[in-house]
């Protein structure tokens, strides 16, 4: 299946970052983010694109009754405010540091356009990354419609299990360490925290998972 909230073996800063192009070395600064800083708000000028050098960021907006909406948790090498360069002018999401070492490449939306113009192989880079995100939302919105509540996260957790899941040597169980809160997880997948929390019970009494506050781990009997 394909990654759902994640993308497999793809690192952008490697490939994108500017100060990889010697035009762009010299002039090209990195930031630094401690944790809860937030990087743009909502409404903000939408007039750059960033990719993650360090850290982890997430990205969210607030509803209507004013409650945090948690759209993704991102780490190194992964690239966020990619709208700007479709046209956005202002932002419609947040993006907040969760690292007390997070390191940020920013990149403004010309420099991007020069990076493309003059570069197809990093254009192509830049439109398969858009062509999968869009994807991703398209599956993402497939699995909110029509997969009840315990499969959606039964699917989450599979796909944190490719995406930094480690195998415990001594009984075979894969070791989830992760930064989400159960609030992040239940808004991911579409369900309230309640629900999410007796989900997750009724999973460790089938023996499909153990959990705590920053690691899940899933049983070698299901894994």
């Amino acid at each position: 299946m394909s990654t759902l909230w994640f993308f497999e073996d793809v690192n952008l800063f490697r490939k994108l970052c500017p100060h990889k192009f010697k035009a762009y070395k010299k002039e090209h600064l990195f930031s630094g983010y401690k944790k809860k800083d937030y990087i743009y708000f909502e409404e903000d000028s939408s007039n750059k694109i960033f990719l993650i050098e360090k850290g982890k960021v997430k990205i969210g907006y607030y509803n209507e009754d004013g409650a945090e909406v948690v759209k993704a948790i991102l780490s190194r090498g992964e690239l966020f405010g990619e709208k700007a360069i479709l046209g956005e002018t202002k932002r419609d999401e947040f993006a907040q540091s969760l690292d007390n070492s997070t390191t940020i490449c920013p990149i403004g939306v010309e420099t991007m356009y020069d990076l493309m113009r003059d570069n197809q192989s990093f254009s192509f880079k830049v439109y398969k990354f858009i062509g999968l995100k869009f994807k991703k939302l398209e599956r993402r919105l497939q699995l909110l419609l029509f997969k009840d509540s315990k499969t959606r996260l039964k699917e989450f957790l599979s796909e944190l299990c490719e995406d930094s899941g480690t195998p415990c040597p001594n009984t075979g169980d894969t070791i989830i360490s992760h930064d989400y809160t159960q609030s992040d997880i239940a808004s991911l997948i579409g369900i309230s925290r309640p629900t999410l929390n007796i989900l997750l019970n009724e999973l460790k009494e089938e023996s499909y998972l153990d959990f705590y506050r920053k690691e899940i781990r899933i049983l070698n009997n299901v894994a």
